[in-house]
C-alpha cells in the first residue's frame, strides 16, 4: 500500500493493488482529477491523462491559453463561476454576496492509520499498518477559506475513503451553502446507474437506469437518510452482472439530508458527487471555526456487483460497526409488538416469554406502551417512566422475571419523539421542533424533539440511562417513526436556522455515543418505522437495523436482496411474524418465513402461544438451525445468485470464510405445473473440495460452481405419490459441508 507524491508532475497516486486514485495539481493550482479504477503501477508522471483542448463557447482561465477552461476538465473538489458551469462541490456565500471561490494546493501530508471525525461516524482502523490518510490543504487566498481533502485507502479493500473539512481562517463571517464529501470526474458516462429506492414497507428496491446527458439524482430532505432512498448509489457497465465486470460504489455514512448526483456533461463526462442535500443547509462559518462534512465510502470492482457489495460488507462489518456486539453472533429475540400491540400486562408477557424460552429463543424483547399513559399512539412519548398499571414492578421487576426463565431481556424507546399528551411536552413546549406562529404537521400524532440543543440530548440521556444503570437491559430497539417538518429551532438564531437538520443528527449522535458508551454491552438495533433510517451513519453505532416494518417473506426477499447491495448480513434485522402477514395480509409456509429471515439477525415477531403445535416444532428446528448456522449466516461471505427483480425464482448463498461450509436460499414466488428442471450455479466454493449438501448428495465444488446445484422441486412433472408437494412460496435452504 502506497501513496505517492511525484513533485515534478505534482501527480497524487493512492494505490494498495487493489485500485489506484489518480489526481494532479492543475497550471493554475487548482486539483484536477486523472484516474479511479483498477489499481495500475506507478510512474513518475500520469500527466497525458490530463487532457486539454480549444472549445467554442467556454470561458479559458488564461488570456493567451484558450485550451484551458475549468469547463471541461476533470476536478477534484470543483467551485462554480469561473467557467465550470457544472454543479459545484463548495458553495461559500461571503460577507459581499460574492459566492466566488478558487481553492489551489498550498500542501499535503501522508499518514499512517487514519483519524477519527469529531462528531461524526466514520470507518477506522485498528493499527496503522491497516490504511493510510492523505490530506491535501487548499486555500483560497482572497477570503482566507481553507479546504483540507481527506483520502484514507485501506491496505486490504477495494475502498477509499473521502470527507472534506472546511476552515475559516479569514477576517469575516461566511456561509456554507454546500459541501460536498466526494466528488469524482470519470472520463465517459457509459455507466448504468443503480439506486436503492422504495417508501416504508418496501424499502431499498433496486433501481437502475442509463446515465443520459443532464443531471441525475436521489437525496433526502425530510431530516433522514428516508424509506425512500438510501444513501447508497452505483455506477455499473451495461454488461457488469452480479458475477463479472465493472462498477463503482458510492456510499455516504450520515444519517440527514444527503444528495447523491450524477451530471453528465456535453462532453460525456459524469461528475458524481455525494454529501449533505444542500437543500436547506447553511452553515454559518466565524472566523476561526471549521466544518467536518460526513464520510464517503468509494468502492471499485471488476468482478461484478457482488465483488462490490462484499467490499461494502467486509470493510461495514469490521471497519464501521463496533464494540462489543461487532462480532458476536446475535441472539436469536421475540419481539412482543405484532403479537400483542398495546394489549398487554405482565402476566401475559411473561406467558409469551415463557414459552418463547421453550422454544430455546434467547431475548425477549418488550416493544411500545410500556412507558408513562402509552395505552395507544396518542400519549406518552417523552416520559420514560413504567406504566406500573401494566407493569406492578416496573421494568426492574419484568427483567428481572424475564432473567429467571433463563433468557435475556430488551426494551424499546423512540426517545427522539414526543407527544403533546406528555409530562415532558407540557413542561416544555418549547423543545418540540415547530415554526412559530405556524401549524405543527403530526406524525403518528407525535412530534420531533429538538435535537439540536444539548438540554435536549441530555434530559433524554438521563432518561434513558437510569432505566439501563437500574434494570438488567441487554437490548435496545431505538425507532424513530416520523421524519421532520416545520423545521425551526427556538434555541438558534435567524442567521443559523439552515444549521437545523445537520445540528439534529448531531445530537442523535452525540445520544447513541454516550450511551454505547455508558453502557457497551448493550446490543442496540435501529429502527425507523422500519426501514427510515438504515444506514452506515446509525450502523456505526447500531450494528443491526430494523430492515422494514414488512415482514411479509415474499416482499423481504426483495428488500433484503436490494440491502446486501451496501450492507451485511449482520446488519439486516429480519423476523418470522404471524400470517396473514399484518402488512400485506399474505399467508406464506412458516418454512419459508424462517428460510429468508435466517439471512439475517433472526428473530420473531407473534403471539408464540398462538401457533399450534406443529408449528411450535418448526419453530424449535428453524432456532436450532439458526444457532447451529448463525455465525456462518451473519459474518461469511454473501452471494446474490438470482435476483427476485427479474423473474419467479430468487436465490443467495453464505460462505464460510474456510470455504467449508456454506448454505444456500432458494425461493419461488408462484408454484408452476409442469414446470422445467431447474438449477443455480454457486460461488464462492474451493473448486477443489467435495461437498455434502444436506447431508446427501456429494458434489465437487467446481461442478457446483459451473454446472449448478439442482433445485427442481415436485412442480416439475406431475407430483406423484410419496413426494412434497411444491406450493407458492416455497423455498429449501440446502447446506453444503465440505467432506
Amino acid at each position: 500500500m502506497s501513496i505517492y507524491f511525484e513533485p515534478q508532475s505534482q501527480t497524487f497516486h493512492l494505490t494498495n493493488g487493489k485500485v489506484s486514485y489518480l489526481m494532479k495539481v492543475m497550471p493554475n493550482g487548482q486539483l484536477g482529477q486523472l484516474y479511479f479504477g483498477k489499481a495500475v503501477r506507478h510512474r513518475a508522471s500520469f500527466d497525458h491523462l490530463f487532457e486539454m483542448t480549444t472549445r467554442s463557447m467556454t470561458a479559458c482561465v488564461y488570456e493567451d491559453d484558450d485550451s484551458f477552461s475549468l469547463d471541461h476538465v476533470k476536478q477534484e473538489y470543483p467551485s462554480y463561476g469561473t467557467g465550470d458551469f457544472r454543479c459545484p462541490a463548495v458553495r461559500i456565500l461571503q460577507a459581499n454576496g460574492s459566492d466566488i471561490t478558487n481553492f489551489t494546493y498550498v500542501s499535503h501530508a501522508i499518514t499512517p492509520g487514519k483519524p477519527a471525525l469529531e462528531g461524526l461516524p466514520a470507518t477506522y482502523c485498528e493499527a496503522d499498518d491497516e490504511a493510510e490518510t492523505l490530506c491535501i490543504t487548499l486555500r483560497d487566498e482572497l477570503i482566507g477559506m481553507r479546504v483540507d481533502l481527506l483520502y484514507t485507502l485501506f491496505s486490504g479493500h477495494a475502498a477509499l475513503a473521502r470527507s472534506v473539512r472546511l476552515v475559516n481562517e479569514g477576517g469575516e463571517v461566511v456561509t456554507i451553502d454546500a459541501a460536498m464529501s466526494l466528488c469524482l470526474d470519470l472520463p465517459d458516462c457509459d455507466y448504468e446507474w443503480l439506486q436503492l429506492s422504495g417508501a416504508w414497507a418496501r424499502e431499498r428496491h433496486i433501481h437502475t437506469r442509463q446515465l443520459a446527458p443532464g443531471v441525475q439524482s436521489v437525496g433526502s430532505i425530510r431530516g433522514t437518510s428516508s424509506h425512500n432512498h438510501n444513501p447508497f448509489v452505483a455506477l455499473k457497465r451495461r454488461e457488469t452482472t452480479e458475477t463479472q465486470g465493472e462498477a463503482i460504489g458510492f456510499s455516504l455514512i450520515y444519517s440527514g439530508n444527503f444528495l447523491a448526483q450524477a451530471e453528465v456533461d456535453s462532453w460525456g463526462v459524469t461528475r458524481l458527487t455525494m454529501g449533505i442535500h444542500p437543500f436547506g443547509f447553511a452553515w454559518k462559518l466565524t472566523p476561526g471555526e471549521a466544518f467536518q462534512t460526513p464520510e464517503a465510502v468509494m468502492v471499485y470492482t471488476d468482478d461484478g456487483l457482488n465483488g462490490m457489495s462484499q467490499t461494502f460488507h467486509r470493510l461495514y462489518q469490521k471497519r464501521l460497526a463496533h464494540g462489543y456486539w461487532r462480532d458476536r453472533p446475535r441472539p436469536i429475540l421475540l419481539n412482543n409488538w405484532e403479537g400483542t400491540y398495546f394489549d398487554f400486562d405482565e402476566q401475559k408477557l411473561l406467558d409469551i416469554a415463557k414459552t418463547a424460552h421453550e422454544q430455546g429463543i434467547e431475548l425477549f424483547v418488550l416493544d411500545d406502551g410500556w412507558f408513562g399513559q402509552r395505552n395507544n399512539d396518542r400519549a406518552g412519548l417523552g416520559d420514560w417512566v413504567p406504566n406500573r398499571t401494566r407493569l406492578p414492578d416496573g421494568i426492574t421487576g419484568l427483567a428481572d422475571r424475564i432473567e429467571a426463565l433463563g433468557m435475556k431481556f430488551g426494551l424499546w424507546f423512540e426517545p427522539e419523539m414526543v407527544n403533546k399528551d406528555s409530562d415532558l411536552y407540557r413542561a416544555h413546549p418549547d423543545w418540540a421542533i415547530h415554526t412559530p406562529g405556524r401549524s405543527m404537521s403530526h406524525g403518528r400524532h407525535q412530534y420531533v424533539l429538538d435535537y439540536s440543543r444539548k438540554e435536549v440530548v441530555d434530559y433524554i440521556f438521563e432518561s434513558m440511562a437510569k432505566l439501563l444503570r437500574e434494570a438488567k437491559i441487554s437490548y435496545i430497539k431505538w425507532d424513530m417513526n416520523r421524519c421532520i417538518t416545520e423545521a425551526f429551532s427556538a434555541a438558534l438564531p435567524a442567521d443559523q436556522q439552515g444549521e437545523l437538520f445537520h445540528r439534529y443528527i448531531l445530537g442523535v449522535y452525540d445520544l447513541y455515543d454516550r450511551l454505547t458508551t455508558a453502557f457497551p454491552q448493550v446490543l442496540f438495533e435501529s429502527c425507523a418505522s422500519g426501514g427510515g433510517r438504515f444506514d452506515p451513519g446509525i450502523l456505526y453505532y447500531a450494528p443491526q437495523g430494523w430492515a422494514s416494518d414488512d415482514s411479509d417473506a415474499a416482499e423481504r426477499l426483495k428488500i433484503q436482496y436490494g440491502t446486501t447491495m451496501c450492507y451485511p448480513v449482520s446488519s439486516i434485522g429480519a423476523h418470522v411474524s404471524i400470517v396473514p402477514n399484518h402488512q400485506v395480509f399474505r399467508i406464506t409456509p412458516l418454512e419459508t418465513r424462517g428460510n429468508v429471515a435466517c439471512f439475517g439477525t433472526f428473530g420473531y415477531e407473534l403471539d408464540i402461544n398462538r401457533l399450534t403445535g406443529d408449528e411450535l416444532a418448526t419453530v424449535r428446528e428453524q432456532v436450532k438451525f439458526m444457532k447451529e448456522y448463525r455465525e456462518v449466516l451473519q459474518f461469511g461471505t454473501f452471494y446474490r445468485l438470482l435476483s427476485p427483480f427479474e423473474g419467479n425464482y430468487t436465490a443467495w448463498m453464505v460462505v464460510s470464510e474456510d470455504k467449508k461450509t456454506a448454505i444456500v436460499g432458494w425461493y419461488k414466488m408462484l408454484n408452476e405445473v409442469n414446470s422445467s428442471f431447474r438449477r443455480v450455479k454457486l460461488r464462492g466454493l474451493t473448486p477443489e473440495m467435495e461437498y455434502r449438501v444436506n447431508g446427501k448428495w456429494v458434489h465437487a465444488g467446481d461442478e457446483l460452481m459451473h454446472v449448478g446445484l439442482l433445485t427442481s422441486d415436485s412442480s416439475a412433472g406431475e407430483c406423484r405419490e410419496g413426494q412434497k408437494p411444491s406450493c407458492d412460496f416455497d423455498s429449501k435452504l440446502f447446506v453444503l459441508q465440505a467432506e
